[in-house]
């Protein structure tokens, strides 16, 4: 069986990263989303609520996997027995980074591969960060984030606004 995995922090889970698992399961036999718990990195949603984000947007998605992950991904992959990891790319500035990190992979273990995926044409702009800012100003974010957690999504970034506000 071949096994291929998403890493991504997916803070929140958008339809950009939806596409890239999408593509990968006709590449892989099974795909495992890496949800990445880096303590040093503040993010919108526990690890937990991403975890859950992503298993409804991928719920009628075959052959998928979501879990939560921490440590080197390069040993990861290899207690997983997966062969690859899939990352999307949406600009070449996205390139430089990642090329950065499959090297760095590839060194902690020869046997993973990295592939590189362009996004698609449609949601190249898209980041999470992106999705964040324009819902933290109002903005209608229903064209980046799937439906199913559109509302948690903006109810998370209402609530960050409020605290925020609150704190100063």
């Amino acid at each position: 069986m071949k096994i291929g995995i998403c890493p991504g922090s997916f803070d929140p889970v958008t339809l950009g990263h939806l596409d890239i698992i999408s593509r990968s399961r006709k590449v892989f036999d099974h795909v495992i989303v890496a949800v990445m718990i880096n303590p040093a990195k503040k993010t919108l949603f526990t690890v937990e609520e991403r975890i859950d984000l992503l298993k409804r947007a991928t719920a009628d998605m075959e052959h998928i996997e979501v879990v939560g992950f921490e440590g080197l991904l390069a040993e990861y992959a290899k207690a997983r027995g997966a062969s690859a990891v899939i990352k999307g790319l949406r600009a070449v500035t996205d390139f430089e980074y990642e090329f950065q990190q499959a090297l760095t992979n590839k060194k902690l273990n020869p046997d993973l591969e990295t592939l590189f995926m362009t996004t698609s044409s449609e949601h190249m702009f898209l980041s999470s960060s992106i999705v964040k800012q324009i819902a933290m100003f109002g903005g209608d974010i229903s064209n980046f984030v799937p439906e199913c957690i559109l509302k948690d999504v903006k109810d998370r970034i209402r609530l960050d606004m409020k605290k925020r506000e609150n704190d100063n």
